[in-house]
C-alpha cells in the first residue's frame, strides 16, 4: 500500500463511466422531452377550455411561469440529448461535474418556475422561483465545464 497520488483512471474506465453519462442524459432528454410536451399540450387545453385560473385577469403571473417551465424544460430536455452526443464524439467532457450539474439544471430551472406558478399570488411568484438562480448557476458550471474539455484533435495529436 503505497502513499502516493492515486493512480490516473484508466482509459476503459473513462470511456465506461462516458457511456453510463451518455445513456443517462440520452434517457433524461428524451422521456423530460416527452414530459414537456404533453405538458405544454396541457397548457394548450388550458387555454382552449379557457380555465379561469389560468386565464383570468391577475394570473398573468401564473401563465408566465407555468410557460416558463414547459419552455425551460423543452430547452433542457434537448440540452441533455445534446450533452450525451457529445459525450459519445468527446469522452473527456463527459465528467461527473457536468453530468450532475446538467441535471441539478434540469430539475432546478423549469421545477422553479413551476413552484413559483403554484404559490404566485397578486402578481408576485411563489416562494418555489428561488430555485431558479441555482438552476442557472448550475447550467453555467455545467456549460463550462464541458466547454473546457472540448480540444481541437488536430491540435492534441501536434502535442
Amino acid at each position: 500500500m503505497s502513499g502516493g497520488p492515486a493512480a490516473p483512471r484508466a482509459p476503459q474506465h473513462r470511456e465506461a463511466e462516458a457511456a453510463r453519462i451518455e445513456v443517462r442524459h440520452l434517457r433524461a432528454g428524451w422521456w423530460g422531452l416527452a414530459l414537456f410536451v404533453v405538458g405544454g399540450l396541457g397548457l394548450e387545453v388550458l387555454h382552449a377550455v379557457k380555465a379561469p385560473f389560468y386565464l383570468d385577469a391577475g394570473q398573468e403571473t401564473t401563465r408566465l411561469l407555468l410557460r416558463l417551465a414547459h419552455a425551460h424544460g423543452t430547452g433542457l430536455s434537448l440540452l441533455q440529448i445534446a450533452f450525451a452526443l457529445t459525450a459519445r464524439a468527446w469522452p473527456a467532457t463527459a465528467t461527473r461535474l457536468a453530468s450532475v450539474a446538467f441535471l441539478a439544471a434540469y430539475v432546478l430551472l423549469p421545477g422553479g418556475f413551476f413552484l413559483g406558478a403554484l404559490g404566485a399570488s397578486r402578481g408576485d411568484p411563489g416562494l418555489g422561483v428561488v430555485l431558479v438562480p441555482a438552476g442557472a448557476v448550475a447550467l453555467l458550471v455545467a456549460v463550462g465545464s464541458v466547454s473546457r474539455r472540448i480540444r481541437d484533435p488536430s491540435a492534441e495529436e501536434a502535442e
